[in-house]
């Protein structure tokens, strides 16, 4: 394990990735949602799932719940089923995207009423939050217009405000709200929080207690994503990651499969920001899997994050430093090149076992037989959400 220092193995011990509950379901292209053997039928199977991630891989602690998709009779139910498990509740996403009511907007809306319904379920998550022990409220509004002259955008940023201040009132000392922003889709003419500067807006007029959500997927093509992340650190508004990737829009593949590079300059950036293991900086997976096996997908997933994190750490600051400072364009370059170049796999397989591990997650875990035993066990699955 020479590759790597005592401190930053250190690092990697204490990384941790939150995993989303929907990404255990049933999920699909716009045109078909292709079924999986042993798909959970309900959040209490999603956790089991997701608890297997954490039992060969000790990286993904946590488990986020989708409200409406995970509502349950009993959360302290859920709750103590997830720590049996070996794992905690965690982020809690609300849900204004699929109501008819919401076809024009929901936090937006011209229609009082609409806004009140809306406001209202964004309560109910926070009640959920104090039921689950959940810290952050996560906000992805599917909201724009799609033809100049159809909405009135200062209007439309307006009410947003305002349904966020009420929403931001209800929250405990402990718990904060975190915004997403997306570019497009599916409003494509303009959207209410398109970027990261119109999130930046409305989090800074909230509070302390606001935060922006920057998922991987979710930028032009060409966006300089790391970029983003220095500035939202530099501002101390970076409250959260959502992993994945992108080939053309918001895929929501598997983190680091379109571009390992792109992942390695992000971290490098949470890294000389203060944001790595930072617990006002969560990293969350928001993948699909539509044609893989869900449970190996988020192994994947969480692996190469580790992994490209574990390149970044092997940045020489100092040279790359000096190299920045004398205008060396070439050896400042050749210093980053190295440490993404590095491969780092066998170190962190045999640091994986000194751990009681296993060197190979990913085949550890197919061995174990799970997929099999599941898929025997349930019968009709797919997820409260877009599968239903």
């Amino acid at each position: 394990m020479s590759t790597f220092s005592a401190d930053q193995l250190a690092q990697l011990e204490q990384q941790a990735i939150e995993l989303p509950s929907w990404a255990f379901g049933n999920s699909g292209t716009r045109f078909k949602v292709f079924a999986t053997p042993g798909t959970p039928r309900d959040p209490y199977e999603k956790i089991a799932d997701a608890a297997q991630v954490q039992k060969f891989t000790a990286l993904a602690p946590t488990v986020a719940l989708h409200i409406p998709w995970d509502k349950v009779d009993s959360y302290d139910d859920l709750r103590a089923h997830a720590e049996g498990l070996g794992v905690q509740l965690g982020t809690i996403n609300s849900n204004t995207f699929q109501d008819d009511d919401y076809k024009f907007g929901a936090l937006t809306h011209e229609d009082a009423a609409v806004r009140r319904k809306a406001i209202d379920h964004h309560l109910e998550c926070i009640d959920i939050m104090h039921a689950t022990g959940s810290r952050d409220l996560k906000i992805w509004l599917a909201e724009g217009s799609n033809y100049p002259g159809q909405a009135d955008l200062r209007g439309r940023q307006d009410r947003l405000q305002e349904s966020l201040q009420e929403i931001y009132a209800r929250l405990g000392d402990e718990q904060r709200l975190v915004l997403e922003y997306k570019f497009f889709e599916p409003a494509f003419y303009h959207t209410d929080v398109p970027d990261w500067g119109t999130s930046y807006a409305q989090v800074a007029a909230l509070g302390d207690k606001a935060m922006v959500c920057l998922d991987t997927g979710h930028h032009a093509p060409g966006t300089n994503i790391e970029f983003i992340v220095m500035q939202l650190l530099r501002l101390g508004k970076l409250g959260s990651f959502d992993f994945n990737s992108r080939f053309y829009a918001d895929d929501d593949l598997i983190v680091g499969a379109a571009d390992p590079f792109q992942l390695f300059r992000i971290l490098y950036e949470v890294i000389r920001g203060g944001g790595l293991n930072n617990p006002d900086v969560a990293f969350m997976l928001d993948q699909c899997h539509n044609v893989e096996d869900k449970v190996p997908g988020q192994i994947r997933s969480v692996l190469n994050v580790q992994e490209m994190t574990a390149r970044a750490l092997l940045v020489d600051g100092s040279a790359l430093a000096a190299a920045q400072r004398s205008g060396d364009v070439l050896e400042a370059n050749r210093v980053f090149m190295d440490a993404f170049y590095t491969d780092v796999r066998p170190a962190l397989a045999e640091w994986r076992e000194s751990r009681g591990l296993p060197a190979d997650p990913m085949a550890a875990f197919a061995a174990s037989g799970y997929l099999a035993k599941i898929a025997a066990d349930r019968v009709g699955g797919v997820q409260a959400g877009w599968g239903a």
